[in-house]
């Protein structure tokens, strides 16, 4: 066997091997999640879905392998300016999925590169139209407002933006000093503030209890008159009630036999004994400047005696 036969046999053997591995290549099948994009003589054919598919060999040639499933694509970390002129660095994450293999195949040459470069053109808008104490507050609206700009250049290219994450928000050394300074501050304020709240709160419970300590004394000495009183008038009561027996017994004892005469006698010596006792040492005659009373007087006693002697 000459040269030329031998080279003859590799080139066989090598065309025989290429045939087979184009045969072999024209049966696919496809995995759950996936889709195959095929184009025919370089035009676009079909998109073939999960399940066995065959081609036909030389001509079907698969393209594109995309994926149906939700993927998490980082934004690398750039510079943004906030609207005080703060320089600070922020990164993120994108989530997207695939709706349509066709347009993300065929309308942008790398949709993960694209999607990543319009996140971070919207992201340096975002953060130049807030300063930098709202940068932190406002990370949900500008996470919205992301997603609202990217998903809708995005639809062109068969990408569905889920969501966006920013990660971090990294201010300059010499701002984050002075917001470690501001913080405490703000602690130390708060701090003071609670101290004095608790103080006056305390001023105010002791004056509250000063206060119902003197209400209560007035209670007290209010109770104790009401109570002096009352029993000041249930001794006046039981003195006019005893007077008032005894003026019944006395009225009483008049109405009997000899009563009015007794009655004289004892007003008499009564009378007489007050005209005694204001008699002066010296020889002074005190009479009353009635003596038409003394004479009845005198006579009543007269009329007593005489009914006495005749009982």
């Amino acid at each position: 066997m000459g040269m030329l036969d031998t080279i003859g046999l590799i080139f066989y053997v090598i065309l025989f091997i290429y045939v087979a591995f184009k045969f072999a290549r024209a049966i696919r099948i496809v995995p759950a999640q996936d889709v195959y994009i095929v184009e025919r003589l370089g035009k676009y054919r079909t998109s073939l879905y999960a399940g066995f598919h065959p081609l036909i060999p030389f001509f079907d040639n698969v393209e594109y392998i995309l994926t149906l499933k939700e993927e998490a694509i980082d934004v690398p970390s750039q510079n943004c300016i906030t609207k005080d002129n703060v320089l600070i660095r922020v990164d993120g994450i994108i989530y997207m999925k695939v709706i349509d293999p066709y347009k993300a195949a065929y309308h942008v040459a790398d949709y993960r590169y694209a999607l990543i470069q319009l996140a971070q053109t919207t992201m340096r808008a975002a953060f130049g139209s807030l300063e930098l104490d709202r940068t932190f507050e406002e990370r949900e609206s500008i996470n919205a407002q992301i997603v609202r700009v990217v998903d809708e250049a995005a639809d062109n290219w068969g990408i569905n933006i889920l969501r966006y994450e920013i990660q971090n928000i990294t201010p300059p050394q010499t701002v984050l000093a002075s917001m470690e300074k501001q913080m405490t501050a703000e602690r130390d304020k708060r701090a003071v503030i609670a101290r004095s709240e608790g103080d006056m709160r305390s001023m105010i419970n002791r004056s509250e209890g000063l206060k119902q300590e003197l209400i209560n004394k007035s209670e007290g000495e209010k109770q104790k008159l009401i109570n002096e009183a009352e029993g000041q008038a249930q001794e006046v009561l039981a003195i006019a009630r005893a007077t008032a027996a005894g003026i019944e017994k006395i009225a009483a004892s008049i109405e009997m036999t000899g009563g009015r005469q007794a009655v004289y006698l004892s007003l008499a010596q009564e009378y007489l004994q007050k005209i005694g006792g204001i008699a002066r040492p010296e020889n002074t005659v005190i009479l009353p400047m009635d003596i038409g009373s003394l004479d009845d007087i005198m006579k009543g006693l007269d009329h007593f005696a005489g009914d006495k002697h005749r009982g």
